[in-house]
This record gives structure tokens, C-alpha cells and sequence, in this order.
């Protein structure tokens, strides 16, 4: 993304060599660096010279790096130290080599079903075992969401993490964190995260990656904060931006993006499991319809008409056709039925009609 300036520290505690931009943000500039001492890559996040004067900035640094830091799982990044040098603080991380999902989005438009669900299970996995870790991630959006080229997630950023132990229910708060275009109702009302504000979020992401557009936009963050909080105000349906979305599916994206936290799942653990339900009929009908494309063109090349009896009974864009593929149907040629009737014919020992049966088939020269 860029080289390191003469600016920067190039050396941080004499071991990490900082040797590319790869990320900024309002509070701190990510690299890609060396560690001397383990000889391998790692990420740095250095919180911004402004910041690092400030207590309290630099306790909501330390706090992302101790929340992180306990969370071991597939499909979040590793936090391996955190360290002061030169008078600015820094997270070393896992080095993740890929791009983030945002930029993914941007490239891409829109995903296609099968595309998008196994990344969103995976990124609600790992926001779910956060949860079950008693750490709730509050800015859950697409930049913090690394995708490598393998179409491996992890999710990143627990900068503003809160443990839920630390909530009070009454709490309320006239500064808010989190992305204007992501957080929950709650969190744009000043009111505590929850587990269930995380699953909002993720569903603000689920809703871009499959219609291209964010359920909610505005002019300035004030106006996107009213429009979470009003429930008045409603998403455009996701089947009317993309007709690919199944029904079934299409419910659970609503679901998520409920005004009202309990009209949600609690968590982003449940989500995973659900949609891991959605998954295999959703890649199996996506290899029949494939299959069933590939045969039709075969049939048109040779010039076979196709009778009606034929034709697909469903379209690609059938919710049924998805989520309930139908099973094949059992062929019966005319020797099946023919040896059925010789069998039930046996099992009652009416041995003189079956003589009969051969003799009018032609059986019995």
C-alpha cells in the first residue's frame, strides 16, 4: 500500500522492522513488518503521535490488545504482543494477506449467494466465539474483516471491544462508537452493546455483500444514526435488489436487521448455526443447477428437442429450488414392473397366472 516514510520509526524495540503501509484509520496506521527475533511477518498497528499523549486513548489501545489477546480462534487474528518505543504504542499481530472485505465489495458489486454465505459463516463464528468469550466486538463492519486469497475470513479491529461483564443495562452514554453505516439501533441510541448489537452489524454487512448497497445512507452520521434508530424506517427488501437472495434467506437478513434487539438472534454463535443450515442445499442446488445448464446446452448442440415433460420444474432463482432441492424421481422401465408382478405373483403362489403372464409377454417359446 506504501512504503514506510522517514518519518516513522523504522525500528520498534530493536526487533520489529516496519516495512510497508497496509491500513489507517482515525487512531492508528498499520504496517506490514519483520520480527528479527521469530523471523517472520507480522502486522503492526502504531497508534497515531496525536494520540499517543492521551491516557485515555491509550487505555482503550491496551484494552483492544488484552480483549484480543484471549481470544484463540480460526477466524480471528492473532494478537502476539504489545509494546511501547519511542513514545507511541503498538499491537503486533498476525500478518494476514489478503484484502479486506470492503474492498472486496467495491470490486465485486455484489456477491453471489453461494459467495457470500460461507464467509459470513465464518465471520460469524469468530464474532460468536468472542461472544462466548464474554467480549462483545462493537464495530463489527466489512474493513474489519480480512479475506485471503483462499477465501479464508478473519476478523480484526477489536479496538472499542467491551467485555460484557463491564455492562451496566442501564448505562447510557452521550459518545458514540462504533460505524455510523453498521452499528445497532442501541448503539446509535447511546444505549450499551450487546452480543445482539454485533449480530445487527453483521447483518448490515450480509445485506451489502448480496445487494451492493447498504441497507441505510446518509449525508452525515447524525442521519444515519436516525434511520437505524426509526422504526419507521425499513430496508429495502433484499429480493428486490438482488432476486438470487432466497426467500428463506431473505427472512433471516430482515431478522438481523430488527430495530429490536430481541426480535434478533442473541448472539452470533446461533447465526452461524443457522445459517451453516442454509449452506449445503444452497451449494448442492448450485451443482445441480450447473449440471442441469451443462446438459441443456449438450442437448441444443445436437439438435435434440426438448419435450415438455422435460423442462425444469424450478429456476435458478427459486427459493424452493434452493433450500429444498427436489430428489431424484425413481425410474420404472416396463421389465421392473413386469418382474414386480412375477414377485407379487410368487408371494400368493398363484403359480398357473404366472405361466399365463410369460406365455402372453413371449417369454415361453
Amino acid at each position: 500500500m506504501g512504503t514506510v516514510n522517514s518519518t516513522t520509526t523504522p525500528m520498534l524495540q530493536n526487533r520489529y522492522a516496519l516495512e510497508e503501509t497496509i491500513g489507517s484509520g482515525g487512531m492508528a496506521v498499520v504496517y506490514r513488518a519483520r520480527d528479527r527475533m521469530l523471523e517472520r511477518t507480522v502486522a503492526i498497528k502504531l497508534l497515531r503521535p496525536k494520540y499517543s499523549g492521551n491516557q485515555a486513548f491509550q487505555d482503550q489501545f491496551r484494552r483492544e490488545a488484552r480483549a484480543a489477546a484471549n481470544l484463540s480462534h480460526p477466524n480471528i487474528v492473532t494478537i502476539y504482543d504489545i509494546g511501547y518505543d519511542a513514545g507511541r504504542l503498538f499491537i503486533v499481530m498476525e500478518y494476514i494477506e489478503g484484502q479486506n472485505l470492503k474492498d472486496l465489495i467495491r470490486q465485486k458489486g455484489l456477491f453471489e449467494v453461494h459467495e457470500a454465505l460461507p464467509l459470513m459463516i465464518q465471520a460469524a463464528k469468530g464474532v460468536g466465539y468472542a461472544h462466548r468469550a464474554g467480549v462483545i466486538h462493537c464495530d463489527v463492519k466489512p474493513h474489519n474483516m480480512l479475506v485471503t486469497k483462499d477465501g479464508h475470513l478473519k476478523v480484526t479491529d477489536f479496538g472499542i471491544a467491551r467485555a460484557i461483564a463491564s455492562i451496566h443495562p442501564d448505562e447510557t452514554t452521550d459518545e458514540i462508537w462504533g460505524s455510523p453505516q453498521y452499528f445497532s439501533p442501541e448503539q446509535a441510541s447511546g444505549q450499551p452493546p450487546m452480543p445482539y448489537s454485533d449480530v445487527y452489524s453483521l447483518g448490515v454487512v450480509f445485506y451489502e455483500m448480496l445487494t451492493g448497497q447498504l441497507p441505510y445512507s446518509g449525508k452525515t452520521p447524525a442521519d444515519l444514526a436516525r434511520q437505524h434508530r426509526d422504526p419507521n424506517i425499513r430496508p429495502i427488501p433484499p429480493r428486490h435488489l438482488n432476486r438470487e437472495i432466497p426467500e428463506e434467506l431473505e427472512k433471516i437478513l430482515l431478522l438481523l436487521l430488527s430495530k429490536e434487539p430481541r426480535q434478533r438472534y442473541r448472539n452470533a454463535d446461533i447465526l452461524a448455526r443457522i445459517l451453516e443450515g442454509l449452506d449445503t442445499p444452497i451449494a448442492q442446488n448450485r451443482v445441480v443447477s450447473t449440471s442441469a445448464r451443462s446438459a441443456s446446452v449438450s442437448s441444443h448442440t445436437r439438435q435434440q428437442p426438448v419435450g415438455k415433460e422435460n423442462a425444469p420444474q424450478q429456476t435458478k432463482g427459486s427459493p424452493s429450488a434452493v433450500l429444498h432441492p427436489t430428489p431424484s424421481s425413481t425410474l420404472l422401465t416396463p421389465d421392473i414392473i413386469v418382474l414386480a408382478i412375477i414377485a407379487l405373483v410368487l408371494g400368493v403362489g398363484l403359480l398357473p397366472f404366472y405361466s399365463y403372464i410369460l406365455n402372453v409377454l413371449g417369454w415361453v417359446k
